[in-house]
């Protein structure tokens, strides 16, 4: 998919916010005969534009990470390193991090029990 979107020349429109009205605007661009590769690309562009929106609602800092599946489409994660201006670290296997996460709390509270009231 991101293969694919980083042979479009230009990004098909597609705003909404919502997942289910981008879907039905995807349906539209598909049934007027839009290039796939345009409709890749404004799928990334959209994940791009709303991830921006949270970090800035947040507040940017320094040492960008990206986790999960899509910090594998590397169109989602350069756009997100183009619109924010500062590099996007993604480890080997991004999708994995959060259950690593998870191991990593439950062997602390196997190998260190806290005393509980």
């Amino acid at each position: 998919f991101s293969d694919l979107a980083a042979t479009a020349r230009k990004a098909a429109p597609i705003s909404s916010v919502c997942t289910v009205f981008a879907e039905s605007e995807v349906v539209a661009l598909i049934s007027q005969a839009a290039p796939r590769e345009e409709i890749a690309l404004g799928l990334c562009k959209a994940v791009v534009d709303r991830v921006a929106a949270l970090i800035y609602r947040v507040g940017l800092v320094e040492g960008v990470a990206m986790t999960g599946g899509v910090a594998k489409m590397k169109s989602v994660v350069a756009g997100i390193s183009a619109k924010l201006g500062v590099k996007v670290y993604v480890p080997p296997e991004p999708q994995i991090i959060g259950a690593l996460g998870a191991a990593l709390i439950a062997q602390d509270l196997v190998l260190k029990p806290k005393k509980r009231p």
